[in-house]
C-alpha cells in the first residue's frame, strides 16, 4: 500500500456531527446556518439544506436568494464533499456557477458529487434545488485534495 493511500486510511472521515462542528467553527460558514441532511461515503455524495435568512434576500421580502450566497452554498457542499473522506476541509482551485431560474422559499438544498478525485484535483459537480425540487443552480468545483 502507497503512504499516500495509507496516511488517507488513518484519517477518520467527518459524519453530520464533525461537519456541524467545522461549520459552526467557521466565522463565515456559520452564517450560512448549514445542515447536513445525508451523506452517502461510498458516491462520495453530500446533501446540505441551507435556510433562507433576512440579509440573503436579492431583495428585500421576495424570499429570493442572492446569487452570491448560492455560490457560497455551492462551494461550501463541493469543498465537505471531499473533505468529508478526508476528515477536513480542502482548498478550492477553480469554482463555475451556472444559476438556471430563481430561487425561492424558505431554504434551498444542495448535493454535491465527487466526480473524479485525482491526486492533484478533484472535480466535484453541486446541485441546487429548492423546496419543491426545481433544480435552480449548477456548480463545478475544482479542489486540491488535501486538509489544511
Amino acid at each position: 500500500m502507497s503512504t499516500d493511500k495509507k496516511a488517507e486510511q488513518e484519517k477518520p472521515r467527518l459524519d453530520a456531527t464533525g461537519l456541524a462542528e467545522i461549520f459552526e467553527r467557521s466565522p463565515f460558514i456559520r452564517t450560512l446556518g448549514l445542515e447536513v441532511v445525508a451523506i452517502d461515503y461510498d458516491a462520495a455524495q453530500l446533501e446540505v439544506r441551507m435556510p433562507l435568512a433576512p440579509h440573503f434576500e436579492r431583495r428585500e421580502g421576495t424570499k429570493q436568494f442572492h446569487g452570491g450566497v448560492l455560490a457560497a452554498l455551492i462551494d461550501t457542499v463541493g469543498d465537505f464533499a471531499l473533505g468529508m473522506l478526508l476528515g477536513g476541509g480542502i482548498p478550492t482551485m477553480n469554482l463555475r456557477v451556472d444559476y438556471l431560474k430563481p430561487a425561492v422559499g424558505d431554504s434551498i438544498t444542495a448535493v454535491a458529487v465527487v466526480r473524479r478525485r485525482g491526486r492533484s484535483a478533484a472535480v466535484i459537480d453541486i446541485d441546487v434545488m429548492d423546496e419543491k425540487g426545481a433544480l435552480v443552480a449548477i456548480g463545478r468545483g475544482t479542489y486540491v485534495p488535501i486538509t489544511g
